[in-house]
């Protein structure tokens, strides 16, 4: 029977301690081929320890099948039953079905949760050395119990061929069958007890195996579900991950994992998070904030004191009249349009006053892509095309397409996220290119009504000629203009050029805060 490596084993028994077909261990060989760290890591273990490649695909099936059985120690060669044991405590650790939850049919997470596992185990075979020399011990007595028994089964067969060529009675005569057994039982006396010390010494170390499995277990099941909460707050799903090469998977972890994008994950997540709590709230159509009373003929907006008068006969007359009058009490609500059917264009301004940190260490760059990001999520929910324009000075623009018809490649959101231009500010330029992409979606696809989300921590002029026609394109294509500044109270004050042009303005404060904007994701 081949042990992992695919080598035959010299002693009885299994090798592998979870019982796996060909195509699983093909799967672990594929992985360890283009996994460096995982091959890194095993020659490390093999240098000092016996077995140990065994060991680590032994761990990654035992996370990676989706129904894993560990043998019986009966059932696996004496030198590996250290391994059995370690893989069964990993498999009855707390935290094991977890891990598995993250695991299961994914080698890429199955390979990382080795790699996790590395520490606890590394520390556990230091350890237990002596333990795994026993076993050895024991599997050498073994072999050697064996080989007076074949020797004695190839000297009768020798025997045998001789009486055949000289007459039945010179067996008998010569007797050299006998004596050549003797040797087997005092060298199968000596495997027995090799191997019950080997089983006494796996037995004394249970119970550090047990601690070590935990520990390595709980550490597995940390970095896997951070590497996921990491892949979900960019918008990489499961299924996409699961698509991905495991080098590309690679590189896109480690690119997330480092640098400032490490830095914004959380804030990302919370803008998603709030984001879809907002899009579950959402009602079409819905009349806007309420405010107070006012009287009309909306039946829709009916106070209930008003409805009680149905229910009087005598007071239906007056019910009617008052509603022919428009006299009706009404909710009066802050009127709120409905959601557009156009793009939702993001204008993220980029000066180099938005590496300005806030509360938490929070920059405002990595607000204002945060809560990009999230309205990406809600066009893409809405099959709304999505436009990220990256602005600072009049000379500095980038414009980043993502067609509600196609997936949004996680490159190009991440190149979107991470790109910088730096200098001054001005709203003409990518204001102008915003109108300009609306233009041409309503005259190609007959969409207008698109929405426009500029987010800026200054404040700029703008001509009046460029005033003019701006007016004329958000006639023509009936978009709306929401204004967020961040940390530039300034900017939202009344007579500013930003209260001039934006529909919906409101300051963005406190940086620590994604509900300050949570009402965008109500009316987008």
């Amino acid at each position: 029977m081949a042990d992992s490596t695919g080598q035959e084993p010299t002693e009885p028994g299994h090798t592998g301690a979870v019982a796996a077909d060909p195509y699983d261990r093909i799967a672990w060989r594929d992985l360890y081929a283009r996994s460096a760290a995982l091959r890194e890591l095993a020659a490390e273990l093999a240098a000092r320890h016996a077995h140990t490649t065994d060991l680590l695909a032994d761990a990654f099936l035992a996370a990676y099948l989706a129904a894993p059985r560990v043998r019986e120690a009966a059932e696996m060669a004496p030198s590996r039953r250290f391994n059995r044991e370690v893989v069964a405590e990993l498999a009855a650790s707390p935290g094991f079905a977890a891990l598995r939850r993250e695991t299961a049919g994914d080698p890429y997470a199955a390979a990382l949760a080795v790699l996790a596992e590395a520490p606890a185990l590394r520390l556990l075979l230091d350890r237990t050395e002596p333990v795994r020399e026993a076993a050895d011990r024991a599997a050498e007595s073994r072999r050697s119990a064996g080989r007076p028994a074949r020797t004695a089964g190839e000297t009768a067969r020798q025997a045998g061929a001789t009486a055949g060529a000289l007459g039945a009675g010179a067996t008998s005569a010569d007797g050299a069958a006998g004596p050549a057994s003797a040797p087997a039982a005092p060298a199968g006396q000596a495997a027995s007890r090799a191997e019950a010390a080997a089983r006494q010494a796996l037995e004394a170390a249970t119970p550090g195996i047990r601690a070590a499995a935990r520990t390595a277990t709980a550490q597995a099941v940390r970095v896997t579900r951070e590497e996921a909460a990491l892949m979900r707050a960019w918008g990489v799903g499961h299924g996409e991950l699961e698509r991905m090469p495991y080098e590309e998977r690679a590189r896109l972890a480690e690119r997330l994992r480092t640098g400032r994008l490490a830095r914004w994950a959380e804030l990302i997540g919370r803008f998603r998070q709030m984001a879809d709590g907002e899009r579950a709230r959402k009602v079409e159509n819905a009349t806007g904030e309420l405010i107070g009373v006012t009287l009309g003929d909306d039946l829709s907006r009916v106070l209930p004191s008003e409805l009680a008068h149905l229910g009087l006969p005598e007071l239906r007359a007056v019910f009617a009249a008052r509603y022919a009058a428009g006299e009706l009490m009404l909710y009066d609500s802050r009127g709120e349009q409905t959601t557009g059917q156009g793009a939702v264009i993001a204008c993220v301004d980029t000066s180099h006053s938005m590496y300005e940190e806030g509360p938490g260490g929070i920059t405002r760059e990595a607000w204002s892509k945060a809560c990009a990001l999230a309205l990406l999520d809600q066009a893409r929910h809405a099959r709304r095309d999505f436009v990220g324009i990256l602005f600072s000075a009049a000379d500095k623009l980038q414009v980043f397409r993502f067609p509600a018809g196609r997936p949004a490649p996680v490159e190009r959101v991440l190149e979107f996220a991470e790109t910088f231009l730096g200098g001054g500010t001005s709203y003409q330029r990518p204001l102008s290119a915003a109108a300009a992409l609306l233009a041409e979606e309503f005259d190609t696809a007959a969409r207008g009504r698109g929405d426009i989300v500029l987010i800026t921590d200054d404040e700029c002029g703008v001509t009046e000629q460029w005033t003019r026609e701006w007016q004329e394109a958000r006639h023509r294509l009936g978009f709306r203009l929401f204004g967020l500044a961040v940390g530039a109270p300034t900017a939202t004050a009344s007579g500013s050029v930003l209260e001039a042009l934006c529909d919906n303005l409101r300051p963005i404060e406190d940086l620590t805060d994604v509900r300050a904007a949570a009402d965008l994701f109500r009316l987008i």
